[in-house]
């Protein structure tokens, strides 16, 4: 979550004005993340989160959004739901820019996830992906393979200001996932974006997970290697092979893994790490003047990516099925 376009008091208040919940009597903007502008939105009746969605999100993209977020609500599954405005739409403008607002989540994210932590996310995706069955609206991964080349395209003549070497080192890493990234995976609905910040744990328990705005349909085996990068590896940049099977354990006790799926975690992981490292590299060259935003340092997920490569079956990790 980041703030990229300021909102006067005035808007803001009668964009809220516009849905049942009583009046506005505070907002703040929440300074993370890199996509959209986020506000936690306190009205009268309690508090929301506000989501203005700016250039990179495609307003096309929206009715998946929203409504895979209402779809996995109404299968008992704890993530924001969209709320309706009086003329009972979930999707307004504020400021020139598509917006909307969602139920609030209880709960915190966690720093420095432990295995138990690991294991309650891995039930938690399982539960996502079987909650996700039967959703109509479909929605293909622009940042899987295919778009990763495009993506290092806008900033591949800057890529060696960040290392030495690194645009040979990623032309090469493409060349090699066009060519072998797997295609006859199961697929479904994933979240393709659950970082530990999209987790929320309360008294100890996961409470939710939020931020749908890069969920997609793909490979779900994709999901848990975005998670491996994301959950699994220490600050001193080791795997930790512990957490990696307790959420494998945890995701199998919900939905268990094909041989197949089971096989293709290192290729995936080696391409979550590509993918994240492509669109941190992209963000940290190209700064929005004034927004009010830090961006991730690219070179955590090249680190994360090298480590992949070296990486040839699940047994190399310690991880069994």
């Amino acid at each position: 979550m980041a703030v990229y376009t300021e909102v006067s008091d005035e808007e803001l208040s009668a964009f809220v004005d516009s849905y049942n919940v009583g009046a506005l009597t505070s907002y703040k903007g929440i300074a993370e993340g890199v996509e959209n502008s986020n506000f936690l939105v306190q009205t009268e009746t309690g508090p929301y989160i506000l989501t203005l969605y700016e250039k990179r999100v495609n307003p096309s993209d929206l009715p998946f959004f929203l409504g895979l977020m209402e779809h996995l609500s109404e299968r008992g599954f704890n993530c924001p739901t969209p709320l309706k405005n009086r003329e009972g739409k979930a999707l307004g403008h504020l400021a020139g820019r598509p917006a909307a607002m969602v139920t609030f989540l209880d709960g915190m994210w966690v720093r420095r996830p432990s295995v138990e932590q690991c294991e309650q996310l891995g039930v938690a995706m399982a539960q996502l992906h079987k909650a996700g069955e039967g959703f109509e609206i479909e929605r293909a991964n622009a940042l899987s393979v295919g778009g990763w080349r495009p993506l290092f395209a806008m900033c591949a003549n800057r890529a060696d200001e960040v290392q030495k070497g690194l645009q040979n080192e990623i032309e090469k890493e493409l060349e090699y996932f066009e060519a072998h990234w797997p295609k006859d995976l199961p697929k479904g609905v994933i979240h393709a974006d659950l970082f530990v910040d999209n987790v929320f744990f309360l008294r100890g328990a996961l409470s939710g997970i939020i931020d749908f705005y890069f969920a997609c349909n793909d490979l779900l085996a994709y999901d848990i290697a975005i998670c491996l990068n994301a959950w699994c590896f220490e600050p001193d940049d080791m795997f930790n092979v512990t957490k990696a099977r307790a959420m494998l354990k945890g995701y199998q006790s919900v939905r268990p893994l094909s041989l197949e799926e089971y096989n293709a975690l290192p290729l995936l992981a080696r391409g979550a790490a590509l993918r994240f490292h492509l669109t941190r590299l992209y963000d940290w060259l190209n700064v929005p003047e004034g927004a009010q935003v830090t961006p991730k340092d690219p070179i955590e997920y090249l680190k994360k990516l090298r480590f992949h490569r070296s990486i040839r079956t699940p047994m190399d990790y310690g991880i069994e099925r």
